[in-house]
């Protein structure tokens, strides 16, 4: 699936304090995953607060899915349409490992790219339709709807038959308390 760059706008201070434009250019790092999947990484930073004195290009690095510790990431996803057909051959524990994402920490498996991050999400909705599976719901996003993701189980299904863009915040966590055994609501 062939999708429109990212173009993105990096602002900075130049040596004299001056508000400058450091980058306008397209997204250094794209991926293509699975059937499609297009990943653009468009900013990641490594700690918190963060450190605003960096002029090099964030993006320009390989990662996985979930941000590095006290770290968060930006990324724009494109998923091409589901056709309802799991790829034969396919070993979906590798790519998720691939995807930084330990498999044997996954738990239930409603689909089979199920997965979570020790992170909280914001999934920015910004072309096209979606669902979202959960463990025993599934909820239906289009254009302009903005989800937020508090470390639970999840799988991307696009069904909608048309490319969708999402734009994803990811910033590191504490381990949800759901996930462990003995937790109980408030």
């Amino acid at each position: 699936m062939e999708k429109k760059p990212v173009r993105r706008v990096v602002t900075g201070h130049d040596a004299d304090g001056k508000a400058v434009i450091l980058i306008d250019a397209p997204t250094p790092y794209v991926n293509q995953r699975g059937e499609g999947n297009v990943v653009q990484l468009v900013w990641m930073t490594n700690e918190s607060p963060v450190d605003l004195s960096h002029t090099r290009d964030q993006a320009a690095q390989k990662t996985g899915v979930p941000p590095p510790k006290n770290g968060a990431i930006c990324r724009v996803v494109d998923f091409a349409p589901y056709d309802g057909k799991v790829p034969q051959g396919i070993d979906h524990h590798e790519i998720l490992r691939q995807m930084g994402i330990d498999p044997a920490t996954q738990g239930y498996h409603r689909h089979i790219f199920t997965h979570r991050t020790r992170s909280i999400d914001y999934a920015i909705v910004l072309d096209g339709e979606i669902d979202m599976l959960l463990d025993d719901q599934q909820v239906h996003l289009k254009a302009g709807d903005i989800l937020v993701q508090q470390g639970t189980n999840h799988a991307w299904v696009n069904n909608s038959g048309k490319p969708c863009r999402i734009c994803f915040v990811l910033i590191d966590s504490e381990d949800p308390p759901a996930w462990k055994k003995d937790w109980k609501p408030k």
